[in-house]
């Protein structure tokens, strides 16, 4: 994940939560900063959580993989694509072709991207041949229509409001642990399967 001021932080910690209900280790990570620090200072931005920096060689160690994506304009920030576009090798050995893959989001506002951020992430992961699982609507909140609220079929999401001052509610955080319990049962069962197989034919 990337995270500037900490509000795709606690949805990471949320869905890292949902992937172990459904008994399954999950890492978290966050991508390295490219700004300066003068820069970030100057923006208010908070100290980084105490989370590992990725190499994109450590992708390859899971079966799969969730990314936190904060929205610049409807799509990924600069950290994002900087981390993306040093997977090349990665790409050139196929070394993430069947893997599964899912995002959740932050965005300003409603129509800020909640939907487009992970439409437009795509192309990363199709090009790297991994399996998108999409969210769906397999949370009752999702339909909730009495207060304003983020995520989508897409993936789980919140709003930051124009200040940055808004951060995940309990529905919101409970929808990221719900992402991430739905997308670990897929993998889950995807490797159980795999290893009956494989124990099948030997």
């Amino acid at each position: 994940f990337y995270s500037m001021y900490g509000h795709v932080y606690k949805l990471a910690q949320a869905v890292q939560r949902g992937v172990a209900e459904q008994g399954i280790e999950a890492q978290m990570f966050q991508v390295a900063e490219t700004l300066l620090q003068e820069v970030l200072t100057k923006m208010h931005a908070p100290p980084k959580p105490d989370v590992p920096i990725i190499a994109p060689e450590e992708l390859t160690t899971a079966d799969g993989i969730l990314f936190g994506i904060p929205t610049r304009y409807g799509g990924m920030p600069a950290q994002m694509k900087a981390f993306f576009d040093a997977t090349g090798q990665l790409w050139a050995k196929q070394a993430l072709v069947g893997k599964f893959a899912s995002i959740f989001q932050s965005t300003s506002t409603l129509g800020g991207g909640q939907e487009t951020t992970a439409m437009t992430s795509l192309t990363n992961l199709v090009h790297h041949g991994m399996i998108f699982v999409p969210l769906g609507y397999t949370h009752p909140y999702q339909s909730n229509v009495d207060e304003p609220h983020g995520g989508s079929a897409w993936g789980a999401g919140t709003f930051t409001g124009p200040s940055g001052a808004r951060y995940p509610n309990a529905s919101e955080l409970d929808l990221a642990r719900h992402h991430g319990s739905h997308f670990a049962k897929f993998v889950k069962e995807y490797v159980a399967g795999k290893e009956f197989l494989a124990n099948k034919q030997s």
